[in-house]
């Protein structure tokens, strides 16, 4: 039957695997790095997976495909252990959603950990920088809009993580046309290490590039534009 699912660009795909979590049905799978839709027949074609892509490689098409499986999908959710993509644990109902207003993501880029991103990423080219400490997403309730929009963002936490963030850093600034860094750290003792790394990685850098450091407090308001 001729029907809508959806296509998966491979090309594109950055193989970060989102649209395998998004996806409520089980019917993307990750295959050698990439994204694939191995199931059509689990594919009902409401698109869950599309706004999850953060490459847009994701899309609809009308095709001859399966007919829609319902009663295998329910099956198949119901033997997945807790904790997988698709498990009954993590799959609502959708009415449970119908009154809920879907906010964007403001994130440009994956992945964001300052340990995982690649030193020459291309999305780094004319970047305005936004390097943040973990928690403070959580602290201030307006992160995206406010710090994360228009910017390539970068996050750690110096307690959590071994080494030292500067190297790493000291090699994106220098590799790339940064035009800007904007810091973004807890008012606790321990984010000073986040703060001391990016200091250290624009004077070994040998560019001038603008940054600013802010601070947030752990009731959520910000202490300080520096």
């Amino acid at each position: 039957m001729v029907r809508k699912i959806i296509q998966i660009d491979e090309e594109t795909c950055n193989g970060c695997g989102l649209c395998v979590n998004a996806c409520h049905e089980g019917a993307i799978e990750m295959v050698e790095g990439k994204a694939k839709l191995t199931k059509e027949d689990y594919c009902d074609g409401l698109g869950d997976c599309l706004p999850a892509c953060p490459m847009n490689a994701i899309s609809f098409i009308e095709k001859e495909a399966l007919e829609y499986n319902e009663q295998t999908v329910i099956s198949n959710k119901n033997k997945l252990p807790c904790g997988c993509p698709g498990t009954k644990s993590k799959v609502l109902k959708r009415e449970n959603f119908a009154q809920s207003e879907f906010i964007p993501s403001r994130l440009p880029q994956w992945p964001c950990q300052i340990k995982l991103v690649p030193v020459n990423a291309p999305y780094f080219d004319n970047a305005n920088l936004l390097i943040a400490a973990d928690c403070t997403a959580y602290a201030y309730g307006n992160f995206h809009n406010d710090f994360i929009k228009n910017r390539i963002t970068l996050i750690g936490c110096p307690k959590l993580d071994e080494g030292d963030y500067a190297e790493k850093l000291t090699a994106i600034l220098k590799n790339n046309n940064i035009k800007s860094v904007n810091v973004v750290r807890m008012e606790v003792p321990c984010c000073s290490g986040l703060e001391n790394a990016v200091k250290k990685a624009l004077h070994n850098s040998g560019k001038f590039i603008p940054w600013q450091i802010t601070v947030i407090s752990t009731d959520g308001k910000i202490l300080d534009n520096l």
